[in-house]
């Protein structure tokens, strides 16, 4: 679907972009005049301080929680050992729902604690992460998705739509020094649900199993939405992901959708990349992909819904995500079947408290 922004995580209004594209999970109501960024075979630009997503989800319901062990031979064939065998022989510490919680308590601090980056908040740069890293499964051959964490390795990691991805990377390699024990693709994908309910998000269900692959298992470039492209690439890329193409654009408040049919949207007349700008005051922006979705029967029809009902859009939203985060990872690898909602800070805090 599309763009998240930082301001929503107290779910305020999306508030005027000032700064320049592409920018951390920021609204597809980006400041108009920004330079927007396709998201598939275009070169990368060169990673800097900030980054654009084009949140696409559209998926069904999962969930659960557990922790299988895996590790990998010099020739990248899989071998599996359970979290109980591994965790004796290495480090005797098999970790437990209250030690996912610790990690995700360092995440939270992260989308907090950011200065001035992207208005405040690393949170939509890592659920940016979270999105891409899952967003590259193709359902026919079985690659890509969460469960490599293979945008650690080139190219993967230099495609043009993970340009600035390096920052959350960076942010998460710190959690993972302090946490070593958890995977990466469990790290990157618990990195994303830490930033939608801090944000002000719904909870969404999530439970850890994913494996660290090698460098031979990256995806190849062109996978990941193309937002200058219209309704029928969207169906396209989540047909391959196995996905029925009633992908919708969102952020963590409805407002997205609200602003999507108040305004009047032109088509901005510059020398950049494709794209429209609000006619009144001319300081948003919003990409083709976006713009589909009120002309689109289909699309549209959802659109309107969600505009209208916030929380008909946060349940949609919730198993949406879940949904993506587990793309490619085998069920096997997952110990336990019920999924974990994990608290936000404030709920742990309170939860101390009594």
């Amino acid at each position: 679907m599309n763009v998240l922004r930082s301001s929503l995580r107290t779910a305020a209004p999306l508030r005027r972009a000032t700064r320049v594209v592409p920018k951390a999970t920021s609204s597809p109501f980006r400041a108009s005049g920004n330079a927007g960024r396709k998201y598939s075979t275009a070169p990368p630009p060169p990673e800097g301080k900030s980054s654009s997503t084009t949140l696409l989800l559209g998926l069904g319901a999962a969930g659960a929680a557990g922790a299988a062990w895996y590790f990998f031979t010099d020739s990248g064939e899989n071998t599996v050992k359970s979290g109980v065998q591994r965790a004796k022989v290495a480090t005797n510490f098999v970790p437990s729902k209250e030690d996912y919680l610790k990690v995700y308590q360092r995440i939270a601090e992260l989308v907090a604690d950011s200065g001035e980056y992207d208005d405040g908040s690393y949170g939509p740069v890592l659920l940016r992460l979270a999105w891409h890293s899952a967003g590259t499964y193709d359902k026919e051959s079985g690659t890509g998705g969460s469960n490599y964490a293979t945008m650690r390795f080139a190219p993967e990691s230099l495609h043009g739509a993970n340009a600035g991805l390096n920052v959350a990377r960076g942010l998460l390699e710190k959690v993972k020094e302090e946490f070593p024990w958890i995977s990466y693709g469990d790290l990157w994908t618990l990195g994303g649900v830490a930033a939608i309910q801090e944000m002000g998000g719904p909870k969404v269900p999530w439970r850890p199993g994913r494996i660290d692959g090698v460098a031979t298992q990256a995806t190849p470039d062109g996978r990941l939405p193309d937002a200058s492209q219209g309704a029928d690439h969207l169906r396209n890329i989540f047909y391959r992901m196995g996905v029925p193409g009633r992908s919708l654009p969102t952020t963590v408040t409805n407002d997205y959708f609200k602003l999507l049919f108040d305004e009047k949207w032109v088509w901005k007349k510059w020398e950049g990349p494709k794209q429209l700008e609000d006619k009144k005051t001319k300081t948003l922006m919003m990409l083709p992909t976006d713009y589909v979705l009120t002309t689109d029967k289909s699309f549209k029809k959802h659109a309107k819904a969600y505009a209208q009902d916030q929380d008909l859009w946060f349940k949609d939203f919730s198993k949406a995500v879940a949904t993506l985060f587990e793309l490619g990872v085998p069920t096997e690898q997952f110990v336990t079947k019920e999924p974990w909602i994990l608290p936000t800070v404030d709920e742990q805090t309170e939860a101390k408290k009594d």
